[in-house]
């Protein structure tokens, strides 16, 4: 089984996040991405022995920020994803190790998301692996421009969160 490094950091001081269980469930989520659908990936035909990537908690000022600076769209959002690995031509491992890139992630968003549900079916953790699965999405590869893209994305999310029976969403 291919190593899985995930670095986490929280910079959002208004809550209080069990880094160790998000780091773990990552796991869950990019080993179930891999093994389903891996081959579709942009670690297709890839030796490698680790694959590595960070998850930056932080709010929504962050995210607009980084989206003006960035992207030149001025707004927040709820997560940003820098694919590194997928989205350079010029990709290289190093070592034997792939770095996949990193997700951002305004906590203040997730937060907003789970009060804005009315019908209380989902809660902050929930909403948050709903997000990193999002992303981890994204630092393989896939994206979202077609509806037939985004329907593929949202599928395999599913199937992704019932792995860490966060499939309610």
């Amino acid at each position: 089984m291919t190593e899985i490094n995930i670095f986490t950091e929280n910079i959002y001081e208004n809550y209080s996040l069990d880094e160790r269980d998000v780091i773990e469930k990552t796991r869950h989520l990019l080993e179930f991405f891999i093994s389903d659908i891996g081959s579709k990936s942009c670690l297709y035909k890839k030796e490698f022995d680790s694959i590595t990537l960070d998850i930056v908690f932080c709010d929504s000022e962050k995210t607009h920020e980084l989206n003006r600076e960035y992207r030149n769209k001025d707004y927040p959002a709820d997560i940003i994803t820098f694919a590194i690995f997928a989205d350079d031509e010029n990709s290289f491992i190093f070592d034997g190790d792939i770095n996949l890139g990193e997700i951002i992630i305004a906590m203040d968003k997730v937060l907003e998301g789970t009060n804005r549900d009315i019908s209380g079916s989902k809660n902050e953790k929930q909403e948050l692996m709903f997000l990193i699965s999002h992303g981890l999405m994204h630092l393989l590869g896939f994206d979202h421009q077609s509806e037939e893209e985004y329907n593929f994305v949202v599928e395999e999310q599913k199937k992704a969160l019932g792995c860490i029976e966060y499939d309610k969403i």
